[in-house]
C-alpha cells in the first residue's frame, strides 16, 4: 500500500510567458514518488509580487475527507471546457496518472480507498502553515479571501461567524469578498466588518433604497508591493437576494454590474495601478464572461463554483485561478509586474494534505479554543455510514440522498427537496457520522423543514426554474450550485432544451405513477428562502433519521435521467 506520505505534488508552475502551457511541467511532475511538506511547498520565486488565494472555505477549521464531483456538466460556450471535465477526462487533460495523490485530490475515481492512503485534507492550521512559508520567501505577499468563510459548521453557526471570523484574522488577510456571509443577516454583518483589521470589498455592493456603492463595502483597495502599485477590486456573489433570503439583507443589492467594474478599472488604471487583480465570487463560468466583457483585469481569482484547477485559464489577457474550497487547496500566484504591467506569472495550487503538512502551533491552539465549549455535542456520535458520503454532483449526492431520506421519513412526505448547494465535506465507509458531520452539510441560519402540498405542475415550475439557473448557455443567467435534489420523485432532464421545456417524465417513485400536473402532492423540504417558513430544524430531522437507522447503507440513486450532456 501506498503511504499517505509518498503523493504526487499536485501544483503547476507556468512559463512565464503569458498564455504558455503549463501540461509539460505537470506530466514531470507525475513522475516524482514521494514528498516532503518541504517538497510540497517549494517554488521558484518569480517576478516582484506573490498573491495568496483561499476561498469558500465554509467554516471548516478541521481536516476533512473532500470529494470531487463526477458530473459538472458545461452548456453553451462551456460544454467541455474545464472546469466542466471530471473524473479521467480531467487526468487526461492534466496528465495526472490514476491512482496517484494528484488524482485524489482533483478526481473522484476510487476516492473511499485513495482517502484511506492519502488520508485528510484542509485545516486552516495546516493552510496557516503554508501562509507563513509563503510569507517566508515574500514577506509582503497578499492573502485574499475570495468569501463563504463564515458559514457552514455548527461551531460557526452557534457563534454567528464568530470563529472563523477569529481564526482568520489569525492568518492575517489583507481583503475579503462575500456571500454566505450576508446569511447570518446584514445587522451581523455590518458588526463583523466595521472591526475587521482588513478591506472588505465588493464593487458591487450597493445601497438597495438609493442605488449606491454600500459605504461599508469598499469597491477596491491599493496596495504598494514590490514597487508596483496593486489593486485589488472585490466582486461579491452578484444574486445573493435570488439565491439567499432577501429579507436577511434588504438593505444591500448586488448584481454583477460588469459596467461598473469596467468604470473600478478604468478608475484604478488612472490612479497608477500597474496590477489589476479582481477578488470574485462570482463563479468561474461567470467570470469568464466578464473577462471577455471588462478590459484591464489581470488576474481573477474565482471563487462560488468550487473549481479547482492545476493551470490558470486564460481569457484575452486575463488569467483565471480556481483555488478549490473547504480548505482543500491554497494558491500561489508570483507576478513579474515591469513598466505599468504584468509581463508574467507563475502559479501553483498546493494541497493541504493533512497528514504531510504540519499545523501550525498557535492556529491549532486557537481552533481547539473556539471549538472547546461545544466539543460534547460535536463528537457525540449519531450513526456510521456504510456508504461513500459526499455532496458534489449536477444532480445529486449521498448526503443529499441521505437527506432527502429522511425528510420523506421523518416529515411523512410523497416527495423531498434538497438544495444544491456544493458546500460540505465528505465521509468514507466506516466512518462514524457525528452531529458535527450532520451540520457540516445542513448549516444554515434558515434551516427549518417544511412540509407543504404542491401540485404536479407547481413541482415542474420549480424543477424548471432551477435547471435554466444551472443550465442557461448564458453564464451571467447561471446561479452556479446544482440541481435541486429530489427525493421520492423520478425525472428526465435534457439539458440542451429552453427554460420551460427541460423537464419531463416526472414519476412518483413509491408507485411508478406519472406525476398528475392537477394533483397535490405532499412535499418536505429545507432552506426555503421565504420569510417566515415553519418546521423542525434539518439537523434535528436528519438526527433523528440516522438514530433510527444506525447504519447508513443507501443504494444508488439513478431516478434522474440526463439528455444533452
Amino acid at each position: 500500500m501506498i503511504s499517505r506520505r509518498d503523493f504526487l505534488q499536485v501544483s503547476m508552475a507556468a512559463s512565464a510567458m503569458v498564455g504558455a502551457s503549463g501540461f509539460g511541467n505537470w506530466a514531470r511532475l507525475a513522475a516524482q514518488q514521494s514528498l516532503t511538506q518541504d517538497q510540497l511547498l517549494e517554488f521558484d520565486t518569480f517576478g516582484n509580487i506573490s498573491l495568496i488565494h483561499v476561498t469558500d472555505i465554509h467554516g471548516q477549521l478541521k481536516p476533512i475527507y473532500f470529494r470531487e464531483p463526477s458530473v459538472n456538466l458545461g452548456v453553451g460556450e462551456n460544454k467541455g471546457h474545464v472546469p466542466h471535465i471530471t473524473g479521467a477526462d480531467f487526468r487526461k487533460v492534466y496528465g495526472i496518472a490514476d491512482g496517484s495523490p494528484s488524482a485524489y485530490a482533483l478526481t473522484y475515481n476510487d476516492f473511499s480507498a485513495l482517502a484511506k492512503a492519502y488520508g485528510r485534507v484542509g485545516g486552516l492550521d495546516r493552510v496557516s502553515t503554508i501562509i507563513n512559508a509563503i510569507r517566508a520567501d515574500r514577506p509582503d505577499a497578499l492573502l485574499l479571501d475570495g468569501g463563504d468563510t463564515w458559514h457552514g459548521s455548527y461551531t460557526c453557526h452557534h457563534t454567528q461567524g464568530q470563529d472563523m471570523v477569529n481564526v482568520m484574522n489569525a492568518l492575517k488577510p489583507d481583503a475579503m469578498t462575500f456571500h454566505w456571509e450576508f446569511t447570518l443577516g446584514s445587522g451581523r454583518v455590518n458588526e463583523i466588518v466595521e472591526g475587521l483589521p482588513f478591506a472588505a470589498l465588493g464593487q458591487n455592493i450597493f445601497d438597495s433604497e438609493w442605488d449606491e456603492p454600500a459605504e461599508l463595502f469598499k469597491p477596491y483597495k491599493f496596495f504598494e508591493r514590490g514597487g508596483a502599485n496593486v489593486a485589488v477590486i472585490g466582486q461579491a456573489f452578484p444574486y445573493m437576494p435570488i439565491a439567499n433570503p432577501r429579507w436577511m439583507f434588504p438593505e444591500y443589492s448586488f448584481g454583477i454590474r460588469d459596467e461598473n467594474m469596467q468604470m473600478m478599472v478604468d478608475e484604478v488604471r488612472a490612479a497608477g495601478a500597474d496590477l489589476v487583480v479582481v477578488l470574485s465570487h462570482n463563479g468561474f463560468d461567470v467570470d469568464k464572461k466578464m473577462a471577455g466583457k471588462v478590459q484591464g483585469i489581470d488576474v481573477i481569482l474565482s471563487g462560488h463554483t468550487h473549481d479547482a484547477l492545476p493551470e490558470p485559464v486564460l481569457v484575452g489577457k486575463t488569467h483565471i485561478i480556481a483555488s478549490g474550497s473547504n480548505g482543500k487547496f491554497v494558491s500561489r500566484v508570483d507576478l513579474d509586474v515591469r513598466d505599468g504591467q504584468l509581463m508574467g506569472l507563475r502559479h501553483k495550487l498546493i494541497p493541504v494534505f493533512s497528514d504531510v503538512i504540519a499545523p501550525d502551533p498557535a492556529v491549532a491552539q486557537l481552533i481547539e479554543a473556539e471549538r472547546a465549549p461545544y466539543k460534547t455535542q460535536l463528537e457525540e456520535v449519531i450513526g456510521q455510514t456504510d456508504t461513500l458520503l459526499y455532496r458534489r454532483g449536477n444532480f445529486n449526492g449521498t448526503w443529499d440522498d441521505l437527506i432527502c431520506d429522511a425528510l420523506l421519513s421523518e416529515r411523512e412526505a410523497d416527495i423531498a427537496m434538497s438544495p444544491g448547494v456544493r458546500w460540505g465535506p465528505s465521509l468514507v465507509p466506516g466512518d462514524d457520522i457525528t452531529r458535527e458531520e450532520i451540520w457540516n452539510v445542513t448549516s444554515m441560519s434558515y434551516g427549518e423543514a417544511y412540509r407543504s402540498e404542491m401540485t404536479g405542475e407547481f413541482i415542474k415550475v420549480i424543477l424548471e426554474d432551477v435547471a435554466d439557473n444551472i443550465f442557461n448557455p448564458d453564464p451571467y443567467y447561471q446561479q452556479g450550485g446544482d440541481m435541486v435534489r429530489i427525493g421520492g420523485m423520478g425525472y428526465r432532464i435534457d439539458i440542451t432544451k429552453p427554460q420551460g421545456e427541460r423537464i419531463s417524465e416526472m414519476t412518483l417513485l413509491k408507485t411508478g405513477e406519472a406525476i398528475d400536473p392537477a394533483k397535490s402532492y405532499v412535499v418536505a423540504g429545507w432552506a426555503s428562502v421565504n420569510e417566515g417558513t415553519e418546521g423542525p430544524m434539518i439537523w434535528d430531522v436528519v438526527e433523528d433519521h440516522i438514530r433510527k437507522l444506525g447504519t447508513v447503507t443507501l443504494d444508488p440513486n439513478n431516478s434522474v435521467q440526463v439528455a444533452g450532456a
